[in-house]
């Protein structure tokens, strides 16, 4: 098995095991958003997508409530096939950041789906059309501003049933 992976104990699917969420790791899916160790400002561009000639900016806020019960278990996976969406920390303990490359037959591959533990000052920009787990946050209730662009169809996101999988933390 892959490292980060393994059956579940229970025989219910796979376990994936949070890793530390990284821009080296998080590369292949976008970009991590953190401010900048001194003062002064860091550009967040290289990930944002909008690949619809209609679709406008949507600015979003949102106050998420902490999961209730660990490990987090779930069969559900979404994308954003013509949009980046960027998650970006207000007020936040840890959160969840579960994404996967898609299947050569369509949909996420979740045999090489990851999981990433973010810290309180970590964000992150899911590039266009990259397959990732609702957003998840784990010790209290997260206030978050979200951007991506809508244009008002069904193609704004698509939600999927996946096998089930729980995330362990480390």
């Amino acid at each position: 098995m892959a490292a980060g992976r393994g059956p579940d104990r229970e025989g219910k699917g796979m376990i994936l095991r949070a890793e530390p969420l990284t821009s080296a790791a998080f590369l292949p899916f976008g970009e991590v958003i953190e401010c900048p160790a001194i003062p002064g400002r860091t550009y967040f561009e290289d990930a944002l997508a909008n690949l619809r000639p209609g679709a406008r900016p949507s600015l979003s806020l949102t106050v998420k409530a902490p999961l209730a019960a660990l490990p987090l278990r779930s069969t559900t996976m979404e994308r954003h096939e013509f949009s980046s969406q960027s998650f970006i920390p207000q007020e936040s303990g840890r959160w969840l950041c579960i994404v996967a490359p898609h299947a050569p037959t369509g949909g996420p591959d979740m045999a090489r789906a990851r999981a990433f533990l973010c810290g309180p000052r970590q964000g992150v920009t899911y590039g266009a059309n990259v397959w990732h787990h609702p957003f998840t946050v784990l010790d209290r209730e997260a206030r978050f501003v979200i951007v991506m662009w809508l244009d008002g169809t069904k193609t704004d996101e698509e939600f999927v049933e996946v096998p089930p999988f729980s995330v362990e933390l480390p």
